[in-house]
């Protein structure tokens, strides 16, 4: 499975025109979209980004983040772009949280490490994690239909995933939202704050079924509230 080349050309597409990853255009990605499912999406292959408003990743995590919300988020992770952004972003919160308590914030492997410094097949499972958080959380609210998962799966087939990807795929959007399990797949701390991270970035907090849906991944991952408060700050701080 391809996860983290697939991880890594959603963040790169969701940033649009902008160029040498710097960054993700959060309100980018789901105009296209907009376009694209208002009129146009017989058939369709033209693969035109998406103005999402939202966050990563051009057409498909463009329709997974709600092109019917018109919602636009901001997005200081969605801005770094690229793998790495998600990674240091999480491990900053960490290191605020930490410094408000007084507390050294220091390398610990105890901690985990951010996915940008991972490889092989440890990266592989990493970037699967944060799709899967991605996924849960866009579908949080409800508002993808039959149609829109086959538009999202040939989406992602577009960018090049291999066969074991598409069924993976296939089955994220079809799978009952459990924040448990998604936990589960967290083999660190690093990693919980990443799942969160992403998942913060492709919801609105302001929805009540969305902001459910990241309480109960904050109880499942064991964040604690000021972890959780700074992770949603470093997600959404423009600028």
């Amino acid at each position: 499975m391809n996860a983290s080349k697939i991880l890594q050309q959603l963040m790169q597409q969701a940033g649009g025109s902008q160029k040498s990853g710097s960054g993700v255009d959060v309100k980018g990605i789901l105009g296209g979209l907009s376009k694209q499912l208002g009129g146009s999406s017989q058939g369709g292959s033209s693969s035109s980004g998406f103005d999402v408003k939202s966050l990563l990743g051009g057409g498909a995590m463009g329709m997974l983040v709600g092109s019917k919300r018109g919602r636009s988020m901001g997005g200081k992770a969605l801005k770094y772009g690229a793998i790495a952004g998600v990674g240091m972003l999480a491990w900053k919160a960490w290191q605020n949280s930490q410094a408000a308590k007084n507390q050294p914030a220091t390398s610990s492997k105890a901690e985990g490490e951010r996915v940008d410094v991972l490889s092989g097949e440890i990266q592989e499972r990493r970037s699967l994690e944060l799709l899967q958080a991605m996924i849960m959380a866009a579908r949080a609210d409800g508002h993808i239909d039959e149609q829109e998962q086959v538009l999202i799966t040939e989406q992602i087939d577009a960018l090049g995933a291999d066969q074991e990807m598409h069924n993976w795929v296939e089955r994220q959007l079809k799978a009952p939202l459990d924040a448990e399990a998604l936990a589960r797949e967290a083999d660190s701390p690093q990693a919980a704050r990443e799942m969160y991270l992403m998942s913060v970035a492709v919801t609105d907090d302001q929805n009540p079924m969305e902001r459910a849906w990241l309480d109960q991944l904050a109880q499942a991952l064991k964040l604690t509230p000021d972890i959780t408060q700074e992770l949603e700050h470093q997600a959404q701080q423009a600028g």
